[in-house]
């Protein structure tokens, strides 16, 4: 039976400041380093391994982006007075025109249909009249409109995908576009998570009085859904140390990382700490922001941890602002920092200078254009309520206290990501 370390008091412990917390977990992580070649479908998500380079122009020749028709611009009156155009064949995506075009001809052309090489122009058809084997235009154009360039899009050469960009729907488009078969990626990360806690209850189950039920590990399998990688549920695990010990170790053999929700305070039933520097180490403990403040990051065997806060929205910034970058860091990912805007606050917003806030808001804009911004009510970190209604971080810094109504803010929109 694991016996229980000496009790350490929150109060004897400095929190550490965001930047620096998440500076450090970034440096002791490194990317996994095993790789595999997968047809470009099971790419989708994946981080390419390589730089992809095209092996052909896309597109391959000289087509039209418009339906209409295609000419010489040198036949074409330069003021605008009509211009009158032999129309002699047609064009379409995979049937191109053969023949020879002499000075005053045309032919009928698609979107996507080949420019022969003596035209350079294509007139929308919305701009031309049919007049027996004739087509006339009055208006002015300009030479090359509607023509789109082989290699346009990429060349030959051009790299399409580096190392370390996550393959996405336009990637995975893109690649296709050049031919690309398969590539080699990334292998997936495996993150193994729990909730702690005797009062914990899954869906479907009674509660009895002081139970609630578990709503952690669904947030977490929806988080985790989000980053892309294999998530593997360890379930509930209760207050006990032996318990707690027995899930973590299990974690640390099947994972390459393990998430644990509550537990990592230091109250009488907490014992996720205790566990943790029973099995690795603990490298961080408590952060200076609010929610989130009891996050804990350690290592076990060859697997990092995390000990998110047990509260639901807690769970929710700690893992977006702490883990989702380690994991796409993990994954071989390149970072990107979140999207920030100003708005200005549609109403005051208490907040307690010395640590650094991520309270949920609603971001919108006015007749006239002008971005605002409103909180989601109770900002208390139990109340997921207040995520589920929100749209955006409002972050207001360490040293900041009360912000009036009227006050710019920052705000760090969610769901920027394709």
């Amino acid at each position: 039976m694991v016996q229980p370390s000496a009790k350490v008091d929150a109060c004897d412990l400095p929190s550490t400041p965001y930047e620096t917390a998440l500076a450090e977990i970034l440096s002791n992580i490194e990317p996994i380093s095993q790789i595999e070649r997968v047809p470009i479908r099971e790419a989708l998500h994946r981080v390419a391994a390589e730089d992809i380079t095209a092996s052909l122009d896309v597109p391959g020749h000289r087509n039209s982006a418009m339906d209409g028709y295609g000419c010489q611009f040198a036949d074409l009156s330069v003021k605008g007075d009509l211009s009158r155009l032999k129309l002699v064949g047609t064009s379409a995506a995979g049937s191109p025109y053969l023949g020879n075009l002499k000075s005053g001809e045309c032919i009928r052309i698609f979107t996507g249909g080949v420019v022969p090489d003596q035209l350079d122009t294509v007139l929308m058809q919305e701009d031309c009249e049919k007049e027996n084997e004739y087509v006339v235009t009055r208006r002015d154009h300009k030479k090359g409109q509607y023509v789109r360039n082989a290699g346009e899009d990429i060349s030959a050469g051009e790299i399409a995908v580096r190392e370390g960009q996550a393959i996405g729907m336009a990637e995975l488009g893109l690649l296709a576009s050049v031919g690309c078969k398969n590539i080699l990626v990334k292998r997936t990360p495996k993150v193994a998570f729990c909730s702690t806690g005797d009062e914990l209850r899954s869906v479907g189950e009674s509660l009895r009085v002081g139970d609630v039920y578990d709503s952690n590990r669904y947030t977490l399998f929806a988080l985790l859904d989000g980053v892309h990688v294999q998530s593997i549920d360890l379930g509930v695990v209760r207050d006990k140390l032996d318990d707690t010990v027995a899930a973590l170790a299990k974690g640390a053999e099947e994972a390459d990382v393990i998430i644990t929700t509550a537990g990592a305070s230091v109250g009488d039933s907490d014992f996720v700490r205790q566990a943790l520097e029973t099995l690795g180490e603990l490298k961080l403990w408590k952060v200076a922001m609010r929610p989130g403040r009891p996050l804990a990051f350690g290592k076990i065997k060859n697997s990092w941890f995390f000990g998110l806060p047990g509260n639901p929205v807690s769970v929710v910034v700690t893992f977006d602002k702490f883990v989702k970058p380690a994991l796409k860091k993990l994954k071989g990912e390149n970072q990107v920092k979140p999207l920030e805007i100003s708005a200005r606050c549609a109403n005051p917003i208490f907040k307690t200078p010395g640590r650094l806030e991520f309270q949920r808001g609603v971001l919108f804009y006015d007749k006239n254009g002008k971005a605002f911004v409103e909180t989601t009510g109770n900002q208390n970190s139990s109340v997921l309520t207040s995520m589920s209604k929100a749209n955006c971080y409002i972050v207001l810094p360490l040293e900041w206290g009360n912000v009036d109504a009227g006050e710019m803010v920052t705000v760090q929109p969610f769901n920027t990501e394709f």
